[in-house]
């Protein structure tokens, strides 16, 4: 258990940066930002990358942090909401420690992220439709993920509570192909 790692996956506004910090802090970790990460090695905010390189180039770039992650470990991850859009990035993560999807009604997102101004994928018009519309593209995706927790009605510390349980649970076998 000791040296697996958690990913913490979700849209955003769903708690995995405050939920990674509780993590972190019980374990006696460090906490890695993938947004953070990426956006120190752009030399720019997430939302120049994408006006300037485009979504595809953003995505590629999380990918090869992704594939740089599952090769340590110890780690508490906050992954970018749209990890999940490559079903390798989600293998890669369960690959070497535990993933947990962090889910929320969607206008609790809403509340959550109304005066958020570093959401590229929100800018310009409506957030609450464009909330719905990324959160129905993406949802099968989240649902594809085993283990899930809603966030909408509980406090950072008891999601972090129900994390820790999993956590402390035995890591499935690997699977032969």
């Amino acid at each position: 258990m000791q040296d697996r790692n958690i990913a913490l996956l979700g849209f955003m506004g769903t708690g995995k940066s405050t939920v990674a910090q509780i993590l972190a802090q019980r374990l006696g970790r460090s906490v890695l930002e993938m947004d953070a990460v990426l956006e120190q090695r752009a030399g720019k905010p997430i939302s120049a990358i994408f006006a300037a390189e485009g979504e595809p180039y953003f995505r590629q770039m999380e990918r090869t942090l992704i594939q740089e992650l599952a090769q340590q470990r110890g780690l508490v991850i906050s992954c970018g909401g749209g990890v999940v859009l490559n079903p390798e990035n989600v293998r890669d993560l369960s690959a070497t420690g535990l993933v947990v999807c962090l889910t929320a009604a969607p206008e609790i997102i809403l509340h959550r992220v109304a005066a958020a101004t570093h959401r590229p994928l929100l800018e310009g018009g409506d957030k609450a439709k464009k909330i719905l519309e990324l959160l129905a593209k993406r949802q099968p995706l989240y649902d594809a993920v085993p283990h899930r927790i809603d966030t909408s009605t509980r406090t950072p510390a008891e999601i972090a509570d129900l994390i820790l349980a999993l956590f402390s649970q035995p890591a499935p076998a690997a699977r032969k192909n």
